[in-house]
């Protein structure tokens, strides 16, 4: 459960209201952040918050921004090796989505585009690696889209939002549920379901992404 705060503490700022919301979503979800409970944690009342922020829909804005001015941007490449720098951003996008997961529902309800340059930064650091791979713009902005609805679809798997294999009602528990002369395929692959180790498992998804866009990539390359 997120701390309240008791008494208001120094001025209140657009900042220190964001990252009172941004404590709430990770903590009880999407659902608690309301302008009425962020006034609580802070310690005002509603009608402050609208001092420095314009309406809840502004407020999440500011939650989006500061996660995503948080992202821990790779080193880049020096000896022309964009597919690694690639791989590493996928993973640190990962590592940011894990620390607030709850920010893919937001993402999700969220009807216009971030505007901010720090938000919008991780964006333009991966499609300029989708480039220099040597992909055309249509299809770096295809692979943009499909690798990230990947990194957001396993990180809602291994926090638990979605069916995990090993966790409760996961493959422990269906093996003694299912017939194996009606279900072979799956009755030979639930040991490796349950003993699943969840990067090694990111990673190969990632090479399988990876070595499609180096030979679309190449094909691309020849018919130019």
């Amino acid at each position: 459960m997120s701390t309240k705060v008791a008494k208001q503490r120094g001025p209140l700022t657009r900042e220190l209201i964001v990252e009172a919301a941004l404590r709430l979503m990770d903590d009880e979800g999407l659902d608690a952040v309301s302008m009425r409970r962020v006034a609580r944690e802070v310690g005002v009342e509603a009608m402050s918050l609208y001092n420095h922020v314009r309406d809840k829909e502004d407020l999440l804005d500011g939650v989006v921004e500061r996660i995503m001015a948080g992202f821990s941007f790779p080193d880049e490449t020096g000896d022309g090796d964009w597919t690694s720098y690639g791989r590493e951003i996928a993973r640190q996008w990962r590592a940011l989505l894990k620390a607030h997961p709850n920010v893919i529902a937001l993402f999700a309800h969220r009807h216009k585009p971030m505007r901010s340059i720090d938000s919008l930064r991780p964006m333009e650091v991966a499609l300029r690696a989708l480039r220099e791979m040597g992909l055309p713009v249509e299809d770096s902005v295809r692979a943009f889209q499909v690798i990230g609805g990947y990194i957001m679809g396993y990180v809602l798997m291994e926090t638990g939002q979605m069916f995990t294999p090993g966790g409760d009602g996961g493959a422990d528990d269906l093996a003694g549920m299912i017939a194996v002369d009606e279900l072979p395929c799956i009755s030979a692959a639930l040991p490796f379901m349950a003993d699943c180790d969840v990067d090694a498992q990111f990673e190969f998804g990632l090479d399988m992404m990876l070595e499609g866009l180096r030979a679309r990539a190449g094909r691309a390359a020849g018919d130019a």
